[in-house]
């Protein structure tokens, strides 16, 4: 019976640990490649390392972390754009629900 317990305890901190992982908000970033992630943000080299197969990702303006995106079709013609999103992140994959151009576009690193 203890170990019972003890099992459905553990699943309980576990699951309520993963829930806790995801984070609701907004976040400002700019709109890159998997293969270039930070490291290079230009929106004719963006285009074509997508149209290469490489999948669209969010670079995050405040750390530089790169968050891949689920819903990609979000972020069709933002390609090397500064953008803000609103949605959720889940650890490193982000789902989008909104996006808006920020005024800048120049990448400074």
């Amino acid at each position: 019976m203890k170990r019972i317990l003890l099992a459905i305890t553990l699943s309980a901190v576990v699951s309520s640990g993963a829930m806790a992982a995801e984070m609701k908000g907004s976040w400002t970033g700019w709109v890159s490649d998997a293969k270039c992630g930070s490291s290079k943000i230009d929106a004719a080299c963006v285009k074509k390392c997508e149209s290469e197969g490489s999948p669209l990702v969010f670079v995050n303006d405040k750390d530089k972390s790169v968050l891949q995106v689920a819903n990609q079709d979000v972020l069709k013609g933002h390609e090397g754009h500064h953008i803000k999103v609103k949605g959720s992140v889940d650890g490193d994959s982000m789902t989008i629900t909104s996006v808006s151009m920020m005024k800048s576009q120049s990448m400074t690193q």
